[in-house]
Formats: structure tokens, sequence, C-alpha cells
């Protein structure tokens, strides 16, 4: 057995009661994260649905105009599209107003072939989807029928847009 010198014992003997590295206590917990999403629909986007420029209204004048409807995955919606607002304007001939309150009529579709109206009953005339949480574009077919051309001017209406989910 091997004896140590005294100075080196006492070293290791003070080394002992010396405190060491201090221990940390722990404690977790959890924390909840949530979010409630609600049923909803919004139109995001509707372009203007330009005819552009005709002298004689002899011919049918086609264009087309694009809705974008965003709603919750799963949403089931109908869109509809108002007479617009041209004095005594409907769904089957509504009526863009110029120069002296003339008028032009016009007529929106659900498809391509323009024999399906655009309108405001559901189960009808509008249009049916099912949200995927994303925009979901919807084309707007439009038609000016040949009819007697009134004056020059700019002739304009504005059509409501409803969603209903």
């Amino acid at each position: 057995m091997r004896i140590l010198p005294l100075a080196t014992s006492a070293i290791i003997l003070c080394q002992s009661f010396l405190p060491g590295p201090a221990v940390a206590a722990v404690a977790t917990g959890n924390m909840t994260v949530r979010i409630t999403i609600a049923a909803e629909c919004k139109v995001q986007t509707a372009s203007d649905l330009d005819f552009g420029s005709k002298g004689v209204i002899d011919t049918n004048v086609d264009q087309t105009s694009t809705i974008g409807v965003q709603c919750t995955s799963g949403q089931t919606y109908n869109v509809g599209l108002s007479a617009g607002a041209g004095a005594g304007a409907t769904v089957a001939i509504r009526k863009m107003t110029g120069p002296a309150a003339a008028t032009v009529n016009y007529t929106l579709y659900r498809d391509t072939a323009r024999t399906l109206l655009w309108g405001e009953t559901i189960g009808t005339d509008t249009v049916a989807g099912t949200g995927n949480g994303n925009v979901q574009n919807l084309t707007v077919y439009g038609r000016v029928p040949p009819q007697a051309t009134p004056a020059a001017g700019v002739y304009t209406d504005t059509v409501a847009i409803t969603v209903t989910y």
C-alpha cells in the first residue's frame, strides 16, 4: 500500500468537501395552440366585362369575364348575378346605360354556348360549387345581341355578385 504525502492527502480531502457544479432543476409543461376556422366565402376578384368598341351592333358581340371565389375547404356555395342597375333590366335582358339614358341590351351566361342564363335563383340559374380553400375562378360569358344601335358614347352597367353559402 502506498502512502501519499501529507500535502497530497490534504488536497484530496479538501476537494471532496468543495461544492461541485450546480445541478439545475427542470420543470416542464404544455400550452395549447388553437385556431377556429369558420365557414366563409368571399368574392376575391371580378374582372370587368368589356365588350370593346363597336360601330353598329349588327352581329353578336361576345366577351368573357372572371369571378374569383374563395371558400373554406368543403363549403358548398352558389354564385348569383343580379339583373344589373339598368332601368327595366331583367336576368334575360340586362341593360347598359349611356348618353341621354339610352341603353344597350346584353345577357350573361354560365356556359360557353351562351344558352344558360346566369341569374340569382339558387337551383335555377346560379353557379354551384364546393370550396377547396383556394380561389376558384368562374367564367362569365357575356353577349350583346344585334339591336338598334343607340347614339355614340360609353354604356355601362353594374352587376352585383352574391355568394350564398
